[in-house]
């Protein structure tokens, strides 16, 4: 586990091992609803070289609903993001925020068993790469 989610690094290109994530998501019951080019965005805005680099926004409808029902502000915290970066050696790395540190460490013990449910759901998608 990486210091800010579950990650895994695969001995895949860049390009394989984005097309399998949405499809890994998807069999959890998750659907991007975002992408982010980071290596497009900061050679546009900063004229800078950059690796290849996504955020995926990742979004499990019920779950969201749940989460906002407890509060209005859990908003903050989603959606989940997923990031896809290639390594200097060719291998590319697949990390999920864990929910485990976000939405349960805000000190509203209710919440605690949703971010279980949803860190077991998106171990699961990292794992099935």
């Amino acid at each position: 586990m990486a210091a800010f989610g579950i990650q895994k690094t695969l001995d895949l290109g860049f390009d394989e091992a984005l097309a399998r994530v949405p499809q890994a998501l998807s069999a959890e019951g998750f659907g991007v609803l975002t992408e982010i080019d980071v290596q497009a965005t900061l050679k546009k805005k900063l004229g800078v070289d950059f690796r290849r680099y996504r955020i995926l926004g990742a979004c499990n409808p019920p779950f969201a609903h749940q989460a906002l029902q407890h509060s209005l502000d859990v908003g903050m915290l989603l959606p989940c993001n997923v990031i896809v970066y290639e390594t200097d050696d060719g291998k590319t790395v697949v990390s999920a925020v864990d929910p485990m540190q976000t939405m349960a460490s805000q000190g509203d013990p209710s919440l605690r068993p949703l971010a279980e449910q949803v860190q077991q759901k998106l171990r699961r998608v990292i794992d099935a790469l």
